[in-house]
């Protein structure tokens, strides 16, 4: 089956084509083009901006897939779309799009929940994960934790009840002068860095029927807590990242530290109670080298696997909306053509003990 996947969730505009039989799941193109330049001087992302330069490249951006994959219209077995969540304008970009070029051929179209596209980043370096399995998805817009008992079934076990762990990246980035987005020039100068020379408190959250702490996580506290140190300390923005100077390179150690610290210690609590066969980091932040090699460690110590993707495939990108629809069109599924894009799209969270875990599976997580 060959399937053309476009995402437009945020300030990526992204297409790929990808094709899945009895040998796997094979990326055949996978062209993103970022927004970064545009947003950089603005701190962060700007919607209509956004929206604006989607339109812009999606046409040159699909056809550049299609030519790479040297694959035609008429050649695709389907077609899918991010539908949500997201910015609503960018979108509503890539889903027009997607639609009119369903009507055009009369290929099938689908809608992906942009989440579980991250979570289906895994089919294309991995072979089918054992169920259950623990997925951690961290990125700018989302910090979840979701126990998939079978394929296509989802448990929301956790989520940050605040800023999402890459949000708080980018705040502490600006903050200190370093500029967005913050997560990859962080994670470079963290290891320069001591990251136990400063100890950043983590919040403890309590469930909300007093049964003991939650599993969520929360990252609000750490950003303030940075801001008094950089202002009890009289730290001034970096004028130079090249050469930050060891109070820097010390902060953003034992910033990033207490990040990762966070979101393993959940994942870490979420594994003794619910004894996952894989382990599953997918997200932007899941770039990051410190979150990467403690999740290892983790699953190490766990004597399970580990499933992390290459970086390519952790930030956004159309070949895991590809691959997260290609269930969905094996069933005969169709996005009605009045379906609009849904910025709060949520997963289904299933009844954990209603649903019967599986073991090993061709990719239809």
């Amino acid at each position: 089956m060959l399937i053309l996947g476009i995402e437009s969730s945020c300030d990526e505009t992204a297409a790929s084509v990808i094709k899945t039989d009895a040998d796997g799941t094979q990326v055949l193109s996978n062209v993103i083009y970022s927004q970064i330049a545009t947003h950089k001087k603005y701190g962060g992302v700007v919607p209509e901006l956004a929206s604006r330069e989607h339109l812009e490249k999606i046409a040159g951006v699909v056809d550049e897939a299609l030519k790479t994959a040297n694959i035609t219209h008429s050649e695709l077995d389907g077609i899918a779309v991010t539908q949500g969540p997201g910015l609503v304008g960018s979108l509503l970009v890539g889903l027009n799009f997607a639609k009119a070029i369903a009507f055009a051929t009369g290929k099938p179209i689908v809608g992906i929940n942009h989440i579980e596209g991250h979570v289906y980043s895994i089919a294309f370096e991995f072979p089918p994960p054992e169920y259950p399995a623990l997925a951690l998805v961290v990125s700018g817009g989302h910090t979840n934790l979701f126990l998939i008992p079978e394929p296509e079934k989802y448990k929301l076990v956790a989520r940050t009840r605040d800023d999402a762990a890459g949000e708080a990246f980018d705040k502490v980035s600006k903050l200190i002068g370093l500029g967005y987005p913050g997560g990859p020039v962080i994670d470079r100068l963290a290891k320069l860095g001591n990251k136990r020379a400063i100890i950043f408190p983590l919040a403890e959250i309590k469930e909300k029927d007093g049964s003991g702490l939650s599993l969520d996580f929360s990252f609000s506290g750490l950003k303030t807590a940075v801001l008094r140190y950089v202002r009890e300390h009289q730290i001034e923005p970096v004028t130079n990242p090249e050469n930050p100077g060891s109070q820097i390179l010390d902060l953003c150690a034992s910033f990033q530290n207490a990040v990762v610290r966070a979101l393993v210690r959940s994942l870490r609590k979420a594994s003794e109670r619910f004894q996952p066969r894989t382990i599953l980091l997918a997200g932007g932040v899941a770039c990051n080298s410190e979150l990467r090699a403690a999740v290892q460690k983790l699953a190490d110590e766990l004597k399970i696997p580990a499933y992390i993707p290459s970086p390519i495939y952790t930030t956004d990108n159309a070949a895991m909306i590809a691959a997260a629809g290609y269930p969905k069109l094996l069933r005969g599924e169709h996005l009605g053509w009045d379906t609009s894009a849904d910025v709060s799209l949520r997963l289904p969270n299933v009844d954990v003990e209603a649903a019967k875990p599986k073991q090993k599976q061709r990719y239809r997580l």
